[in-house]
């Protein structure tokens, strides 16, 4: 036995004589004692004492011997009253997370521990496809850029695909994965021809999105791929015809908030309801979405420009202001101002110009009717457009159906329509509370849309899940209907300096919308810690900047 283990030690030593200290004594010195051969440490323990267990060699990386993820105390989580739903407390959404490392160059990102283990190692193809087809569905459904390059990079990351680079524009993703630095790249693209709506379907994707990146939850890629085709053969939640009706009610509720009685009310609902059913005849008949909107945007204005035409004594603007109210792409404005404060220039791009064909589409409709209108001597009374009546409980009611029909459209979950619904009641209240202290209605805006962006990201984070569906239907209310209407007729009458101005504040309206939610969030941010942060300390301005 004794012989075994001398074998065992000396196979241990290294044979080289270049191992041998640079303090072994001499050739024909002998040594002072056996102990001067081999001396202790100081710290050796005293005799009388037991010595501890010596622990097996391993990596120095290893946790410790006393350390059981078994044993770890619990984490905190919120209670589950007040209506508010639960979540699970992690050490960070891995929004933030990615963001952080995005943010970051290449070769200072830490190293990925893949969560998801697998033995064969990662398939690099497969989880390539896996996570450019998240993209497209969170793309698709109108997520900013930088959110789909922080999902596609925590799924990639996840699956144990490091030094991984995701691009996001408008219309194509892309995403290269280079094994090391002498290793060929490994790049796929998908392109996205179909956008939709369908805030259900983003939050869907959000949740595997989120389960893959958790280490307590065990997702291999042929459950990830089954997830993914259950998300995309999902109904939506609401039946068709479920959406007209709400986007009936949504004009009609706009058109009660600009000063509207209830004959304008119904008066709204019919315009917006024929509208919604000209627009999906449109659609079926394969019309590009301009045409879509230009036709949509006629009968609010036909029926408006008809009770003028019969002298009804009725608010015949609130008619068609209600119309414009559910047409303004308030959705596709606000993702295209945060992808160019965010530092995606071509797709913030690519979207203006798609929010500017689609407003244009919505002003041909309308300039249409009412110079048809005119020809037959309606005569509408500009200054009745912008004197709207002080009517602040009907409004605030006004303002939060408005909100709760605006996030049926969005094909919304049913838990987060009532939160939306409140965070559109507070914007409201707030921006009625600034114009009564005499604040310009621009800068009134930019406020209440910062806290709807400050609400929406708190509630976000509390249940780890996209920030659209508690921003988009809450900025329904401060939508700038009544200028651009006011512009519009403007135009029509052959006031063109007034019309140019009225479109001019409108639109720089929507711009504070937009700079407002998006500075919210940022707010909302700014006050969480994010681990893997502080690496990042000197890297915190946005994509492609000079990194002040």
């Amino acid at each position: 036995m004794a012989e075994a283990e001398g074998s065992g030690f000396e196979d241990r030593k290294p044979k080289s004589d270049e191992a041998r200290s640079a303090f072994t004594a001499p050739r024909g010195i002998a040594a002072e004692s056996p102990e001067d051969e081999q001396p202790t440490s100081e710290f050796t323990v005293p005799e009388g004492l037991a010595a501890l267990p010596v622990e097996p060699e391993g990596s120095a990386f290893a946790a410790p011997a006393t350390y059981s993820a078994q044993h770890s105390p619990p984490a905190y989580t919120p209670g589950m009253g007040a209506g508010f739903p639960g979540s699970r407390m992690k050490e960070s959404p891995w929004q933030d997370r990615m963001r952080v490392m995005l943010r970051m160059p290449v070769d200072v990102r830490p190293v990925a521990e893949p969560v998801q283990k697998s033995e064969s190692g990662p398939a690099v193809g497969r989880v390539l496809d896996l996570t450019l087809r998240i993209g497209e569905l969170l793309l698709a459904g109108g997520e900013g850029a930088e959110d789909v390059e922080a999902a596609m990079f925590a799924v990639a990351r996840s699956y144990g695909l490091d030094r991984c680079e995701p691009t996001v524009t408008f219309t194509l993703l892309s995403i290269t994965h280079q094994p090391s630095l002498v290793d060929d790249p490994v790049s796929a693209n998908r392109t996205v021809r179909r956008r939709g709506t369908d805030y259900t379907r983003l939050a869907a994707v959000f949740r595997l999105v989120d389960d893959i990146s958790a280490h307590e939850v065990e997702i291999s890629l042929e459950e990830a791929y089954r997830r993914l085709a259950e998300i995309r053969r999902n109904r939506h939640p609401y039946p068709g015809w479920v959406l007209t009706a709400a986007a009936g009610l949504l004009a009609g509720a706009a058109s009660t908030l600009v000063g509207g009685g209830v004959t304008v009310f119904f008066c709204a609902v019919l315009g917006a309801v024929l509208g919604d059913r000209l627009a999906w005849f449109c659609a079926g008949r394969g019309l590009p979405e301009f045409y879509q909107f230009v036709v949509a945007a006629m009968p609010p204005a036909a029926i408006g420009v008809a009770l003028k035409i019969a002298e009804i004594d009725v608010r015949a603007s609130a008619v068609i202001t209600g119309g414009l109210f559910a047409l303004l792409p308030g959705r596709a404005l606000v993702a295209a101002v945060q992808d160019g404060l965010t530092g995606f220039y071509i797709t913030a791009s690519a979207r203006l110009l798609e929010v500017m064909y689609l407003f244009i589409g919505i002003i041909v409709g309308v300039l249409v009717v009412i110079y048809v209108g005119l020809q037959f001597g309606a005569e509408p009374n500009p200054d009745e457009v912008l004197q709207i009546p002080s009517r602040p409980i009907l409004q605030i009611l006004a303002s939060m159906v408005l909100v709760f029909t605006f996030a049926i459209l969005l094909q919304q979950e049913r838990s987060t329509v009532l939160i939306v619904t409140l965070n559109g009641g507070v914007a409201w209240v707030t921006f009625g509370a600034l114009r009564a202290a005499e604040l310009p209605p621009v800068p009134s805006t930019a406020i209440a849309a910062g806290l709807v962006g400050l609400f929406g990201q708190l509630f976000s984070r509390y249940r780890f899940a996209s920030a659209l569906p508690y921003v988009t239907a809450a900025i329904g209310p401060l939508l700038p209907g009544s200028a651009t209407y006011y512009g519009l007729l403007s135009i029509a009458e052959n006031r063109l300096d007034a019309g140019l101005a009225s479109l001019t504040n409108a639109a720089a309206i929507a711009l504070a919308i937009a700079v407002g939610v998006n500075l919210g969030s940022e707010t909302s941010r700014l006050f969480m810690r994010i681990p893997g942060a502080e690496s990042a300390a000197k890297r915190r301005a946005a994509k492609r900047t000079r990194g002040f």
